[in-house]
């Protein structure tokens, strides 16, 4: 099939790719040129296991290509609307992108057959049926008699994982209350094995936002029980292993860390938290799942001060800075909220990651408090302290002898549990997790 995507980002790029390599015919298409041209040379714009091999096997075979031209949709079958949907000040998800995409399609839609419009962005319930009517509206205005339908199909993607995600979905959801949208996208989904679960328009729509935010509970609960373990000596991975192995409740996501980040959850589950309010439905326990997270956020500081006392010339050294491994999205990464607060303090940060280096220096530039290093041993040499802050399996092992002749003191803060305690302590070091004695 022919298929035009709106937008070049995280879901547009992964999304373009991985139809392009189920055999459909796919134009991606972006404002930014400069992005197109990389993407072009077969160059990917994000970090994503598998996703350069894909796209090197799909360009080669002329399946997907990149273009800021918006005039291929006239020629789509069908045109997914992949843009960002940022949070507002008041939690409430920035649509503008999106109409401004509805608008481009309406301008560019054919006569001579019907189009599918697919809304794969994350967007509050009800705005599938706001694109359609302002698309109806800008072809009158056109005098256009161009016919299309729409659907929503909500990604599930992680990042990390995505590719896979995509090829080998556990589910995928289709919204529309038109059942001939409903078949053409079960259509694009053909060549996969995985289940499609039909819905209707606004289930579809609330169904990504809830998925989002129960991940996210499950990520604060355990956070919060790990406080409390904290304080009671209590072993916040033995109590996950013994709820954990509840089929009901299972161990995915339950695991004590200093609080998750990233492009979906902080937004998703304040865009929810919105959605409630806005329909004057009370409810205080989307608040609380991201007050937890947030004050999760500054857990390692509160260790650094304990340990160190004031941090007022010292340095420290992170290992990891995007939100989670295999990315290189900082995004709402606990590493931001840590540096802030040490360069607040007066500390410097000596920090590394296996992809996340170049985006650290896009977002925070030259500092003469903030030294980006390419190896772990770089990032220890000389600091005062040693911070864990993401679990890239390259920061699993390490010299322990070379590593206490690297740093000042032998201090380690473990932001995500990575490390047996006994084993560390055992050689000499000071270690700090989170919920475990």
């Amino acid at each position: 099939m022919k298929i035009v995507i709106l937008g070049t980002g995280y879901v547009g790029l992964v999304t373009g790719v991985c139809l392009a390599h189920l055999g459909h015919q796919v134009t991606n298409v972006d404002i930014d040129a400069a992005k197109i041209k990389q993407l072009n040379e077969g160059r990917p714009t994000i970090f994503e296991p598998g996703l350069d091999d894909l796209l090197t096997e799909t360009l080669k075979a002329k399946r997907i290509r990149f273009t800021t031209d918006p005039t291929v949709i006239t020629d789509a079958e069908v045109v997914f609307i992949a843009v960002g949907t940022p949070s507002q000040s008041n939690g409430e998800a920035d649509l503008s992108y999106v109409f401004q995409a509805a608008t481009t399609i309406a301008r560019h839609l054919s006569s001579d057959h019907a189009t599918l419009m697919v809304g794969k962005s994350t967007v509050p319930v009800g705005t599938g049926a706001k694109v359609q009517q302002l698309v109806k509206e800008e072809l009158a205005k056109l005098g256009h008699a161009a016919r299309f339908c729409y659907a929503s199909n909500p990604e599930f993607l992680k990042q990390g994982d995505a590719v896979a995600d995509f090829l080998n979905a556990e589910r995928i959801v289709v919204g529309a209350d038109d059942p001939e949208a409903a078949a053409i996208i079960c259509k694009v989904y053909k060549p996969l094995a995985s289940k499609i679960i039909k819905m209707n328009l606004a289930s579809a729509e609330l169904t990504k936002y809830a998925a989002n935010a129960f991940l996210a509970t499950k990520i604060s609960f355990i956070n919060e029980i790990a406080l409390l373990a904290s304080k009671v000596g209590a072993n916040i991975d033995q109590v996950r292993d013994g709820i954990g192995s509840d089929a009901r409740i299972n161990p995915y996501f339950l695991r004590a860390g200093c609080g998750y980040g990233g492009s979906c959850f902080p937004k998703d589950v304040r865009a929810l938290a919105w959605m409630f309010q806005h329909n004057g439905v009370d409810s205080m326990f989307l608040d609380t799942v991201e007050a937890i997270n947030n004050r999760q956020k500054h857990w390692i500081l509160a260790q650094l001060k304990e340990l160190l006392g004031s941090l007022e010339g010292k340095t420290i050294a992170l290992w990891g800075l995007a939100f989670k491994p295999n990315t290189n999205d900082m995004r709402e990464a606990p590493s931001r909220v840590l540096m802030e607060h040490l360069w607040h303090e007066g500390a410097k940060v000596q920090a590394t990651d296996p992809e996340a280096v170049q985006e650290a220096r896009s977002i925070y530039g030259e500092r003469d408090d903030f030294k980006l290093v390419a190896t772990k041993e770089e990032a220890a040499k000389g600091a005062d302290a040693l911070v864990l802050v993401t679990e890239w399996q390259e920061y699993r092992d390490f010299d322990a002898a070379k590593l206490k002749t690297l740093l000042k003191q032998p201090i380690i803060v473990d932001g995500r549990n990575f490390y047996d305690p006994n084993k560390l302590r055992a050689l000499g070091f000071t270690y700090r997790s989170v919920g475990r004695p």
